[in-house]
């Protein structure tokens, strides 16, 4: 059996308080397991929360590692160190300076992603500068800066023009008129420059995000440093209050979120966060309104899907493409296994958003929902069972559709890939083999667990001699 390793998070309070900091804030704990090893406690330790290569944020510390004082200083320093070289203040001083110039003075350093200043010209010479920047690129900054591209920690796709305007439509349909956009820039810039036109009815947005350098474009109110997956706020309680005080508004009202996370992160401490931010929205609530939960569009590939229901059992996936302009395979238009992945998971009525019929949606009556063409209702299931968009198959054997391209495996015992390894799992649980759960939700696992704490409360209250221990008064 192979002895790989697997990486598991462990979230709490408790935990979130003693934390050490990295350049990226407070960071997650976690715990290595290995296959035959699985009902054994793995060492744990902290690590960046934004990033999975050490290339990106080195930062590392075994949870039971004792940090000098020297140390814990020389890191204060180097986190210090990594943060953007000007406040958010002095950015949008910057700013206003900026618009004051004539056009032929406004220039941007597309090294430095920065825009210049005239005495700063000689700084940046030798750098990549672009000049002549309209006024109306000022209010599209996702066109205007790099979007990052490192898979691992923060890379950027941004929504087309299509699922931009459809989101918003969406969302005004419903009733909203305050989006909290967690990193989702080009909804925010669509939203901004509908409200500067005036149009009806008004809808103001607050983005959220661990890229910095929208504070060049934003003021405080607008734009908010922030990092999804440790629900961290780069300025602190200042700008956590921005973002309260943005949920409260009209008793809590009219407000949804909407984020469009990294697909390369871990999507427990992404709802950890989002569930911090319900209980934040909640404060604002009255009484009898407490056992509401905050509006929520969450983009993501449809095949996190059981990961999401298992953290938001009420969510439900919609069958809308959502697609970006940045992305080589995430378009919109494309047919069989090319269509986009990505889908909007939503705690709102499904029955309520309507999917647009030029495209090919179409409402399930059987299912109250709005569907893909090619997503036919199966009559055994009971429901419309395709996840990519394409027309699933329904297998008596497995009691379930399965993709068109897959074929039941009697040795498997599964459908699968005709061109599977048979007896290979790509994935599945660590504790038993099995492909229809993860370690985490397996039965075998719960038992250990429960057995290790009856056992761990003996051996505290007996002594080695096999005595009853004293109780201490």
């Amino acid at each position: 059996m192979s002895d790989r390793l697997g990486i598991d998070v462990i979230l709490s309070e408790d935990i979130d308080a003693r934390a050490p900091k990295c350049p990226h804030g407070p960071t997650l704990l976690f715990t290595k397991i290995c296959r035959g090893e699985e009902h054994e406690p793995g060492r744990r330790f902290y690590a960046c929360s934004a990033c999975r290569d050490r290339k990106d944020c080195n930062f590392f510390q075994w949870e039971e590692e004792k940090v000098s004082e020297s140390r814990h200083l020389a890191r204060e320093e180097y986190n210090k160190s990594r943060m953007p070289p000007f406040t958010h203040a002095e950015y949008r001083r910057r700013c206003h300076q900026y618009r004051e110039l004539p056009l032929h003075k406004r220039k941007f350093c597309q090294d430095c992603q920065l825009l210049l200043l005239p005495s700063e010209w000689d700084v940046h010479c030798g750098h990549r500068v672009c000049g002549d920047i309209a006024l109306t690129a000022l209010r599209r900054p996702s066109q205007l800066l790099h979007p990052l591209k490192n898979k691992k920690s923060n890379a950027q796709y941004l929504f087309a023009d299509r699922t931009c305007q459809f989101l918003l439509e969406v969302i005004i349909r419903l009733g909203f008129r305050r989006v909290l956009c967690v990193g989702t820039p080009r909804l925010h810039e669509l939203i901004v420059s509908r409200a500067s036109e005036g149009k009806e009815p008004c809808v103001r947005s607050l983005l959220l995000d661990i890229d910095f350098r929208y504070s060049q474009f934003y003021s405080e109110d607008e734009f908010v440093h922030y990092n999804m997956f440790n629900h961290y706020f780069f300025g602190g309680e200042a700008a956590r209050e921005v973002c309260a005080t943005f949920l409260h508004q009209n008793s809590g009202q009219e407000v949804i979120i909407v984020t469009d996370p990294p697909f390369g992160g871990l999507v427990e401490p992404l709802a950890y966060s989002f569930k911090k931010m319900s209980a934040m929205w909640k404060q604002s609530l009255q009484p009898e309104m407490q056992r509401s939960e905050l509006p929520m569009f969450w983009i993501f590939p449809y095949f996190f899907e059981p990961r999401i229901l298992q953290c938001f059992p009420e969510f439900c996936m919609l069958d809308y493409q959502v697609d970006y302009d940045n992305h080589a395979l995430y378009k919109h238009g494309k047919m069989g296994r090319k269509q986009s992945p990505v889908r909007i998971f939503t705690n709102l009525p499904p029955k309520e958003i309507i999917l647009p019929a030029e495209e090919g949606y179409r409402f399930c009556l059987l299912c109250e929902r709005y569907v893909s063409s090619e997503n036919r209702h199966c009559e055994i299931c009971n429901s419309c069972t395709s996840k990519d968009g394409r027309r699933w198959r329904h297998c008596s054997i497995c009691r379930k559709c399965v993709k068109p391209s897959w074929i039941h495996c009697d040795s498997c015992n599964r459908c699968i890939l005709k061109s599977h390894s048979c007896g290979k799992t790509a994935s599945g649980c660590f504790v038993c083999g099995s492909a229809d759960h993860k370690r985490r939700e397996c039965p075998k696992l719960h038992v250990s667990k429960k057995n290790k704490k009856g056992q761990a409360k003996l051996q505290e209250e007996t002594h080695t001699d096999g005595k009853r221990k004293r109780p201490d008064f």
